[in-house]
């Protein structure tokens, strides 16, 4: 599951905190590793023409092929670094989100005051999860997948009903 509870729900302590980031498939030493296969697969067949022309023919577009391909996994990788964190202290609640531009967002409300909201339906994602808490509705780990914010709403309801 990619988010992680500091105790599990229902929570013993009054203070506690929740850290979720997006699932990520590929990690960094596979990404080399597949980037590296690739490398070796484009090479396979370029053995066969080593020593003639048409090898500078056939060269720039698996090395353009292969740039794509590394781009393109960067890209996703990068987009990919995000972290949201809920820490509840004594009578505040605080959800901080890092961006993948390394940019931070803040809101921060009274924990008894907070109410956790569902929209299956109608949101920018299947299931849909805000949390209200004075003048701002707030999403939560809307990059998560739909059965994760189904249950993540569930934990959320619960730990916050039991402080």
């Amino acid at each position: 599951m990619p988010y992680e509870w500091s105790s599990p729900p229902p929570h013993k302590s009054p203070d506690w905190s929740l850290s979720l980031w997006p699932y990520r498939s590929l990690l960094r030493k596979d990404f080399v590793i597949f980037v590296g296969g690739t490398i070796v697969m484009f090479a396979l067949p370029l053995l066969a023409v080593i020593g003639s022309a048409v090898l500078w023919g056939l060269l720039p577009f698996f090395g353009l092929a292969l740039w794509g391909i590394w781009f393109a996994l960067n890209v996703s990788y990068k987009r990919g670094e995000v972290l949201e964190v809920l820490t509840v202290k004594g009578d505040i609640a605080n959800l901080m989100r890092q961006n993948a531009d390394k940019s931070h967002q803040t809101w921060e409300a009274n924990r008894y005051w907070i109410t956790v909201h569902l929209y299956p339906t109608g949101g920018p994602v299947p299931n849909y999860i805000t949390m209200r808490g004075g003048p701002r509705e707030v999403e939560i780990g809307s990059f998560l997948d739909e059965r994760e914010r189904l249950e993540l709403y569930d934990d959320l309801k619960r730990a916050l009903k039991a402080t």
